[in-house]
């Protein structure tokens, strides 16, 4: 006998083990219904031919994941806004947090922003057919995952991460305020990869043997890359910007003229060879011109306090967008729905420092361009 077990009456003993039943299968069945209420599944019209996935976000994260599955699976906290009827005998018409799922000509489009601009923001993960192509527009930012997949990708987001791993398609990514790191497994032929964003660095990893045509450009950072110098054949180009600055700043700098015989200012002829002043002693070098190590200091200085800025300008971004979606719950709880407006266009960043050159005899175009942050052009490491 266990005599530290407590003793039970039979009648209570059988309650209590009832009581105990009751509880799990509540816990089971709740368990249930939120992941029946979470989860919304779609199939193409044609699953034997490649689909597209169109995502419109307001805000919130999103992780789209390739698989071999024939159906678009959607986890979200918003409610599907949709035609089924609900257990209880309701449709979800709106809700503070919803969005909408269609299909149409193997297109299935994920549309959360439509009539819920004021509403809460959701997070959403995607589970999608592999060869998928998904095109991706968040209007007011959050980070972005995609992973495992060999359809194009298309990126636009006014501010987050932006992340891609096992990818093997093309790709064009853009982002306002954020840091872009892609992993791609493969590039093909006919398939360019770009990547830009005004603010955050750029990490890029592609296989050691990939072949593609390179264009690196940062206007306040650096460009780097473990790539050997025999595989990455490159030259830095001077840009149209830089020709500009340089034929400014010679354009300042004094010119000295002949002056006409007999003027004023000319110079008095001396009264013979004897009597001419000696030359004066040019000035020493280092009275001239800084030094070398000054002028490194001096450009160490500036790229710090650029850095330093481009820093203060991403947190600023990030205290906006918390603040714009403080300012959404507030509308959703007051009832207000606002048309979400079109997301602006990235701007053309040019100038600053420009590589070009060839990867491995050249091959497919990567381009890659940032405001402020560093360009990194690594080697893929292969997974064990």
């Amino acid at each position: 006998m266990n005599l530290n077990r407590p003793f039970l009456p039979p009648m209570q003993s059988r309650l209590f083990s009832s009581f105990i039943v009751a509880a799990l299968l509540a816990v089971v069945c709740l368990s249930a219904a939120r992941a029946e209420d979470g989860v919304s599944t779609i199939k193409f019209s044609d699953p034997a031919k490649p689909g597209a996935v169109k995502i419109s976000l307001g805000h919130g994260n999103l992780r789209v994941t390739g698989a071999d599955t024939p159906e678009v699976t959607v986890k979200s906290s918003a409610k599907p806004v949709t035609k089924t009827v609900r257990k209880d005998g309701l449709r979800v018409l709106t809700a503070a947090s919803s969005f909408g799922l269609t299909e149409k000509d193997n297109v299935v489009t994920l549309d959360a922003v439509s009539d819920n601009f004021g509403g809460r923001g959701a997070d959403y993960t995607l589970t999608v057919p592999r060869n998928t192509r998904v095109t991706v527009q968040s209007s007011w930012g959050g980070d972005i995952t995609c992973s495992d997949l060999s359809g194009d990708l298309e990126i636009k987001n006014m501010s987050g991460e932006v992340r891609l791993d096992g990818v093997r398609g093309g790709v064009l990514v853009e982002t306002m305020n954020g840091e872009i790191r892609a992993n791609i497994l493969e590039l093909k032929e006919g398939r360019p990869l770009s990547f830009t964003s005004m603010n955050g660095e750029v990490i890029l990893r592609v296989p050691g043997d990939a072949k593609a045509n390179v264009r690196l450009r940062t206007q306040n950072g650096s460009v780097l890359t473990d790539f050997d110098e025999t595989a990455l054949v490159t030259k830095t180009e001077t840009t149209a910007r830089e020709v500009k600055r340089r034929i400014a700043v010679s354009s300042r700098s004094p010119k000295t003229a002949p002056k006409a015989p007999g003027s004023p200012d000319a110079p008095a002829a001396p009264a013979s060879p004897a009597a001419a002043p000696a030359p004066a002693a040019p000035p020493a070098p280092a009275e001239a011109a800084l030094d070398a190590e000054t002028k490194a200091e001096i450009r160490e200085t500036v790229r710090e306090s650029i850095r330093a800025g481009a820093e203060v300008a991403r947190e600023a971004a990030a205290i906006a967008r918390e603040a714009i979606k403080a300012a959404h719950e507030g509308m959703a709880e007051a009832g207000i729905n606002v048309k979400m407006p079109p997301m602006p266009p990235i701007p053309t960043i040019s100038g600053g420092k420009l590589v070009t050159g060839t990867l491995n005899g050249g091959g497919p175009e990567i381009s890659v361009a940032t405001m402020n942050g560093d360009v990194t052009l690594r080697q893929l490491e292969a997974k064990k």
